[in-house]
């Protein structure tokens, strides 16, 4: 998911939150991005992206530990809120996420096999804001989604993990599960604004390819 700048309104605990809880201090980038390597981002079109991916089945594994350090360096270099599994051609249930809600907290981490909680008409309120994706590279449409999301699932040692969002963070963790169902953002789009996403996609997808290689040589200097 595409980053946006975070809102300000106000919170009694600022603390960034890791997988849900709360630390009383965190680096600005976080380790896994540090640790890990880029991969490719697929983009809207490619089979992986309109099909469930697979539960997750084995926990604890260095391959599922290299490839949350690869998605947090992907989605560094990308400079999105939230990536998931597929839109780095891995056919899993997994999504990690660096994002800040609409109380400037920052909520950092990843979640496998994760599911939304029905939250029912009570619990929830439409909010209407503008969307992007890191597989639709370039445009950003208005998009209205709850404004709370509940998801639950384990980490990468088989935990069980329940994350809480609100605004931004709601959208980020609804989109993100979406896109492990087979979504994308598009699809919850009119006909007529899906296919203005993928006209201003097309105008501007070259543009962001280039920004994020010249980040990826950036960051890669750095690293050396």
């Amino acid at each position: 998911m595409s980053r946006q700048p975070a809102q300000h309104t106000g919170a009694a605990d600022r603390r960034v939150r890791v997988l849900g809880t709360p630390v009383d201090s965190y680096p600005p980038v976080a380790p896994e991005a540090e640790r890990g390597s880029v991969r490719r981002v697929t983009v809207v079109g490619e089979e992986i992206l309109h099909r469930p991916c697979r539960a997750a089945v084995e926990f604890g594994t260095e391959e599922l530990a290299t490839l949350i350090d690869d998605m947090f360096a992907t989605m560094r270099v990308a400079e999105g809120c939230g990536l998931a599994a597929n839109q780095v051609d891995v056919d899993l249930r997994l999504f990690v996420y660096d994002c800040w809600d609409e109380h400037r907290v920052r909520h950092v981490g990843h979640i496998l096999n994760p599911v939304l909680d029905d939250l029912g008409p009570a619990g929830r309120n439409l909010l209407e804001d503008d969307e992007g994706c890191l597989s639709v590279p370039g445009p950003q449409l208005p998009l209205a989604r709850p404004d709370r999301a509940v998801v639950r699932g384990v980490d990468q040692h088989g935990r069980p993990l329940v994350i809480e969002g609100t605004g931004y963070f709601a959208r980020c963790l609804q989109h993100e599960t979406d896109h492990l169902d087979g979504h994308l953002y598009l699809d919850r789009l009119a006909k007529r604004d899906r296919k203005e996403a993928l006209r201003r996609m097309e105008e501007q997808r070259e543009g962001v390819f280039a920004r994020r290689h010249a980040r990826a040589q950036e960051l890669g200097s750095r690293k050396g």
